[in-house]
């Protein structure tokens, strides 16, 4: 999972929350079809400087991702064995990308500023029996397993290529949108098993 919040303020601190998120959300979705190492590359390097930015504190995060050069090797040995090195190129980017835009946002925006912009948009989900205060928490706690998430991605595109022989589609997305949310509601009832509900009350 993901660190947790940057004490020290930077520039990206007074951006509000929901800013924040949409803005990952798209460019995360943005980019999901993209498997051109050569467009990829620049996305990365912008990333890079934009994280950079933030200072020597946020640069010091990176050595936790330690754990994720052995998947992303993997990834590109895979595809380097199957023959299309680019591709496994194009998947690591990506997937570096989304990790390092997730871990910018979850640095620099506290978890009561996702809740409180995440709570308008699910209390639509009320009259369905979801208590919006617990999903608002589970989702934002879910942006620190963009790791997951992206790799859930890769096996479905890895899955729909070696089944059609095709690149994946953008009709992989629904799934996956499903998936998501169904992680998103076990972190819920992982949270309702440990009092979550009764603490916070009705949302």
């Amino acid at each position: 999972m993901i660190a947790g919040f940057l004490a020290r303020p930077t520039w990206l601190h007074p951006v509000p929350a929901g800013t924040k998120l949409i803005a990952l959300f798209v460019l995360s979705f943005a980019i999901l079809p993209v498997e051109d190492w050569r467009l990829l590359a620049p996305a990365l390097a912008v990333t890079l400087a934009l994280y950079a930015s933030l200072g020597r504190e946020a640069l010091l995060r990176l050595s936790g991702f330690r754990p994720l050069v052995f998947i992303l090797a993997i990834i590109f040995l895979v595809h380097g064995l199957m023959g299309d090195w680019q591709l496994g190129a194009g998947a690591v980017l990506r997937l570096l990308v989304m990790i390092l835009l997730a871990d910018m946002v979850s640095m620099t925006t506290t978890l009561q500023d996702m809740m409180q912009a995440l709570m308008p948009l699910l209390r639509v989900l009320r009259p369905l029996g979801v208590n919006p205060k617990k999903l608002s928490l589970a989702v934002s706690l879910a942006i620190g397993f963009v790791p997951v998430f992206s790799a859930q991605w890769q096996a479905r595109a890895e899955a729909w290529r070696a089944r059609t022989g095709k690149k994946p589609s953008l009709r992989l997305i629904g799934p996956f949108l499903a998936d998501t949310l169904r992680m998103a509601d076990n972190v819920a009832e992982s949270l309702d098993a440990r009092g979550f509900a009764r603490k916070g009350g009705r949302g």
